[in-house]
């Protein structure tokens, strides 16, 4: 984003909250757990969702650390590689778990029935449980590469005990994702095409809900719509993430020097953090109550139009990638 962010300040400034917060989370849904508390359940599911939109500009802001670390005398790059694997399968599970999240979020307004115990609750705890696991192996590889006084470590990058050989087998490699991505332009164009298909059912999705909450289309019950439809609009979030992150660690380099990338991850938090508040503030409770004819209030009015308006721009600076820098 040239002068406006520094990667590496910004990944060195950003890398420990999600660690921390998944932790924190995870501790907060056990205890919810043991004293069937639904405030500390939600104040979970809010930590959950929060961490996996952050863990977002710590990954892609990781190229830039790894660029800048890598003209430092003494640093290993097998332990560079290392950790960048353990953040690759980190990301995945923490992203599914902030999904789920937000999807028991949105479960929630249903009323009682939502405060049972279900099938998405136990995926979450499970999801929690090993993204907590791998979130601390991210900061134990990535202490490794320049703190050697915390630990023991090989700088041929090579595990020490059991459990992070066996994890170290699932860990993907950026190789892997590089020559994937480069060696076929057809299976660049095929992770496009599905990346489009995800901003339609996102955008789609959420600018009906958006126009509606604006006053157009008072005749849609927005509580009926939203229970049929938000689900697709989540679905395409994952769509988007997953080939997202694919193509970005294919070819990272296409990505973090581009100026319009750096927009489009900033207005993408911004949107999240919209969402977040969407539902922590109780808006989508009062939404949910609204009927075919009636006025949404103006807090949800607010909320809707800064979405379209991010959301807008997601779709612009993503159309300016090949004008604004080298990708493509």
């Amino acid at each position: 984003m040239g002068s406006l962010m520094n990667f590496p300040e910004l990944h060195l400034l950003l890398n420990h909250f999600p660690i921390i917060g998944t932790i924190i989370g995870l501790g907060l849904f056990v205890i919810s757990l043991g004293g069937k508390s639904q405030d500390l359940r939600r104040a979970s599911l809010i930590i959950f969702s929060a961490m996996a939109l952050l863990a977002l500009p710590v990954f892609f802001s990781g190229p830039g650390a790894e660029g800048a670390i890598k003209k430092l005398p003494g640093v290993s790059e097998a332990l560079i590689e290392r950790h960048h694997g353990a953040a690759m399968l980190a990301l995945l599970f923490m992203e599914m778990t902030g999904a789920l999240s937000l999807v028991e979020l949105w479960k929630s307004h249903e009323g009682p029935r939502a405060a049972h115990w279900n099938w998405n609750l136990s995926a979450v705890l499970l999801l929690s449980i090993v993204t907590a696991g791998l979130m601390a192996r991210v900061g134990n590889t990535g202490g490794d590469i320049r703190h050697p006084e915390i630990g023991v470590r090989n700088a041929d990058g090579a595990e020490t005990t059991t459990i992070s050989r066996i994890v170290r087998r699932f860990e993907p490699s950026a190789d892997g994702f590089a020559e994937l991505m480069t060696t076929s332009k057809w299976w660049w164009a095929f992770m496009m095409d599905l990346h489009f298909i995800g901003l339609a059912l996102l955008i789609g999705t959420v600018g009906i809900l958006d126009l509606r909450m604006l006053g157009l289309g008072k005749g849609i019950a927005i509580g009926e719509f939203s229970r049929r439809m938000i689900p697709w609009a989540g679905a395409g979030f994952l769509l988007n993430v997953i080939t997202g992150f694919i193509m970005f660690a294919g070819a990272p380099n296409m990505f973090y020097h581009n100026r319009a990338f750096g927009y489009k991850m900033l207005f993408i938090a911004i949107a999240g953090l919209n969402v977040l508040v969407f539902y922590v503030t109780g808006v989508a409770r009062k939404v949910e109550a609204l009927g075919s004819g009636d006025d949404a209030p103006w807090s949800a009015k607010v909320v809707a139009g800064l979405s379209l308006f991010l959301w807008v721009g997601v779709m612009f600076w993503g159309r300016m990638l090949p004008f604004l820098g080298n990708a493509f």
